[in-house]
């Protein structure tokens, strides 16, 4: 296995494990390797220094058998999400909260709702709901001034 630096076209940077460096090439190739900030798949290996152990100190010698190392100490605990990536999902999800609180959600209706309150059809009012990449680019076409949520994070990630 293989662990890679990797930075996205955002300069989100993260790790990744591959089980060769075809396979990484491969999967980003096709798209499959994603920012998990930003979902960005313009992705790219970062500069990282090689973790290449010293052969010019000779094979270390054995601890004797029947005494634990004195020095050993234990593993240190390893974080699975880093402190800025805890405070981005909560943004997410406050972002999220906040939307819910002060939006009326339309669902699927969202890009006939938004094209009503442009062309003063309906009041206006903040709404939310869901759009396909199509009904996104006619509202853009449109001049309707929108932006799309980032997803909320799985809370079980």
């Amino acid at each position: 296995m293989i662990r890679y630096a990797l930075i996205c076209d955002q300069a989100h940077e993260f790790e990744s494990w591959f089980s060769t460096s075809a396979s990484f090439e491969s999967q980003a190739k096709r798209g499959l390797v994603t920012c998990p900030v930003c979902d960005s798949a313009k992705v790219e290996r970062a500069v990282m220094a090689p973790n290449v152990s010293r052969t010019d100190r000779g094979p270390k010698a054995p601890e004797p058998a029947g005494e634990p190392a004195a020095h050993a100490a234990a593993p240190a605990p390893v974080a699975l999400m880093s402190e800025k990536e805890k405070a981005l999902r909560e943004m997410v999800a406050a972002l999220h909260r906040h939307v819910h609180d002060n939006a009326e959600h339309v669902g699927r209706r969202f890009a006939e709702e938004a094209l009503k309150i442009h062309h003063g059809e309906t009041e206006e009012r903040a709404i939310y709901g869901e759009a396909t990449p199509d009904d996104a680019r006619m509202l853009h076409d449109e001049g309707v001034a929108f932006v799309p949520l980032p997803r909320l994070p799985d809370s079980q990630n």
